[in-house]
């Protein structure tokens, strides 16, 4: 596989993300083929950028799960967003100079590097791609927002439900799911620091899923047997995640 191929197949969820909220253009999507970047893995638990960094670069989700958290002096955290192939996690930090949480890795994940010069560039010389990325930066406050209704008005059982097909959504958009599951590589654990919930609660919840057959989950594997029914089990309607398809 030639160089440019490889760089294609390794940013191709970014195209396939901006591509499923606005209509690039070819000469756009080359512009964002040809941007620098540094690929790097990051192994499991690991910060990819933290809490008070001044980061100098953006990264692209390019494998795995990672997710936004803010550490608490106890050592608790709170999970505020997970984050797949696809999306730039800290976008916000091209004009915010200092981070106000972090961004770790929930499993294995690559990312890609890319100098804040170089999407600035970009930014100027395209003006269709700062439209996608300021469309893609409102859906982030989107999902934020759904979330904060779950936290504060959701149930267990429907806010457990409404991630779980929030994921599928998401995911599909991508091409990372099909009709009905994908890869879950979110620990119990993880699922409760996101949800306000004990792992015991969490656990609770996910047996009363299976047992009424709305999921199945084999080996990190999440089935769907009826998707309306989730859908309905958590209250769930796409709307604010604003795809084009």
């Amino acid at each position: 596989m030639s160089f440019a191929m490889h760089k294609q197949a390794n940013i191709s969820p970014m195209l396939w993300k901006l591509d499923s909220i606005v209509r690039l253009s070819e000469e756009e999507r080359q512009a964002i083929l040809d941007l620098p970047m540094v690929i790097r893995v990051f192994e499991a638990d690991s910060d990819i950028v933290r809490d008070g960094d001044r980061p100098s670069e953006c990264c692209l989700v390019l494998s795995g799960f990672v997710c936004r958290y803010k550490g608490l002096s106890d050592g608790r955290r709170q999970i505020m967003g997970f984050y797949i192939p696809g999306d730039i996690p800290d976008l916000q930090s091209l004009h915010l100079t200092v981070m106000d949480h972090s961004i770790s890795t929930l499993v294995t994940s690559s990312v890609a590097l890319i100098p804040h010069e170089s999407l600035r560039n970009l930014l100027k010389q395209h003006p269709g791609l700062t439209s996608a990325l300021w469309r893609d930066t409102l859906i982030d406050a989107a999902i934020f927002r759904e979330w904060m209704i779950g936290l504060g008005r959701r149930s267990a059982y429907q806010r457990i439900a409404h991630l779980l097909c929030e994921l599928q959504v998401r995911l599909k958009a991508v091409g990372l799911a099909g009709e009905s599951g994908y890869e879950l590589p979110i620990t119990q654990s993880e699922l409760g620091d996101a949800l306000g919930l004990s792992t015991v609660h969490v656990n609770r919840v996910v047996q009363d899923l299976r047992s009424e057959g709305l999921i199945a989950l084999h080996g990190g594997t999440l089935h769907i047997p009826d998707w309306e029914a989730l859908q309905v089990a958590g209250d769930f309607d796409p709307a604010y995640l604003h795809l084009r398809r």
